[in-house]
């Protein structure tokens, strides 16, 4: 069954400025009828509470992108295909939790600091830095190239 722009915004919450700028990122994709209007799959809204409930746990854009990219544009996720980015967004999301943990523990040192050193301030540490050296898990680029440090 095809939808309207206005029917997928309605059914999913969105706005229909959403739907074109998910659009453009390649995160869902729509067709054009013969009166050039955009219809889009039924699909399209369970993709679309996919990435709602990603970015909802604070995945970015370019992260949910990643994960859909190995679906057919056209296609809701599975219940196994959503079970491994669930999965794969667990063990990233644990990896952020770790990291704020220890950007926490560090807060610790700049009491009565005020950044008199910034070589040696644990907080001004760029991220790429502070992901290599800390124990755990670490994202290069893709889920699939994780590896343990």
């Amino acid at each position: 069954m095809e939808m309207t722009v206005g029917e997928v915004a309605k059914r999913a919450s969105v706005k229909v400025s959403t739907l074109h700028f998910y659009e453009q990122k390649g995160l869902i994709t729509s067709w054009r009828n013969q009166g050039n209007q955009r219809r889009y799959h039924r699909e399209v809204l369970r993709r679309l509470a996919v990435i709602k409930a990603a970015q909802e746990v604070g995945l970015t854009l370019e992260e949910i992108n990643q994960s859909l990219s190995f679906l057919p544009k056209h296609q809701a996720p599975s219940r196994e295909q959503w079970n491994q980015m669930a999965s794969n967004w667990h063990d990233l999301l644990a990896h952020r939790i770790r990291q704020l943990e220890a950007l926490q523990d560090d807060l610790g040192s700049c009491i009565g600091c005020g950044c008199l050193s910034m070589k040696s301030c644990a907080i001004y540490n760029p991220k790429d830095i502070r992901a290599k050296s800390f124990e755990g898990k670490t994202m290069l680029t893709h889920p699939e190239e994780w590896s343990e440090t």
